[in-house]
């Protein structure tokens, strides 16, 4: 950018879509507006009646630090420090995965699993009891404590650093009587009340991509977002294996255990569900792409 140019907003965007265009961006526009509204401190649609305005030099600098910083990689949602997910705004750091729009079909199934517990009279609504293991930012868990008022919540995470920024999130959305937290690796060791209870639902976003997809994956998430959050070994399968095997005496019969995962390892989740005493898989859900994203399990009987 030249000093001596008059850089209006909608000049900045125009040169800025087509430098991050350059750069690998695959939404150049949506970056630099992203970018230029935090920079400015606006929502970003008033970027669009403001066309013709002349941001300052402090504002300028702001945002030609973040455009270079974008333009080798960092992601938007890092230098900006939040993300909108499931129309609320989370904060993010890079101890957290980014909240992904794929993610938002775990909170659609949650919700709808919800529904069908409380239609067949098997929970009532202020008492439905749902856990979030690998609650990362704490995202799912707070989408779904919004949507289901009575509801109350357990969110573990392996990593100390990913729960202090789920803390944050719950406390800035006013849900902190109903969404408890633990350092766990999943169920282990969860104390107190919640070590011996049964839980209605289950959600649980963890780790799913092999060694061989992780070589693939953008530079971006290889380089700045947390590699324990991705990555489950050579085949992607390790952790979400022990969800269920681990999840079988924490779920009560005719509840849910629902996980995401990658459309590449679906069909060895459905072989892996079906070898398994006490589980019968629902329905892989997909996401708007069509991929299956979701796979939701129902607690049966051993006997069965």
């Amino acid at each position: 950018m030249s000093q001596t140019q008059t850089w209006t907003v909608g000049r900045l965007l125009e040169w800025t879509t087509d430098y991050l265009k350059q750069h690998g961006s695959d939404s150049p526009r949506l970056d630099a507006e992203v970018l230029l509204s935090h920079a400015r401190n606006c929502p970003r649609i008033q970027l669009y009646t403001t066309f013709a305005d002349e941001p300052d030099e402090t504002c300028r600098a702001a945002f030609r630090e973040m455009v270079k910083r974008r333009s080798e990689g960092t992601p938007v949602a890092y230098l900006v420090g939040h993300k909108e997910f499931y129309s609320l705004d989370f904060i993010v750091t890079p101890d957290v995965l980014i909240p992904r729009s794929e993610t938002e079909h775990l909170v659609i199934e949650a919700l709808d699993g919800a529904k069908r517990l409380l239609a067949q009279g098997r929970v009532q609504a202020d008492s439905i009891r749902i856990a979030d293991l690998c609650t990362g930012s704490g995202c799912v868990a707070a989408a779904i404590a919004k949507h289901l008022p009575g509801s109350r919540l357990l969110a573990t995470d392996l990593s100390e650093s990913a729960l202090e920024v789920a803390k944050r999130n719950i406390a800035k959305h006013h849900l902190e009587d109903r969404i408890q937290t633990q350092h766990a690796d999943l169920w282990t060791p969860v104390t107190g009340p919640a070590a011996n209870e049964l839980f209605d639902i289950v959600v649980s976003n963890p780790p799913y991509v092999s060694e061989s997809e992780y070589a693939q994956v953008s530079k971006s998430v290889r380089d700045f977002e947390p590699r324990m959050a991705l990555v489950a070994g050579n085949d992607g399968l390790a952790m979400i294996e022990r969800l269920i095997s681990e999840s079988t005496s924490r779920v009560r019969e005719g509840g849910y255990l629902m996980i995401e995962l990658s459309p590449m390892i679906a069909k060895r989740v459905e072989e892996h569900v079906a070898a398994q005493a006490g589980w019968k898989l629902v329905k892989m859900a997909k996401d708007l792409a069509g991929h299956a994203r979701i796979a939701v399990l129902k607690r049966e009987s051993n006997e069965q």
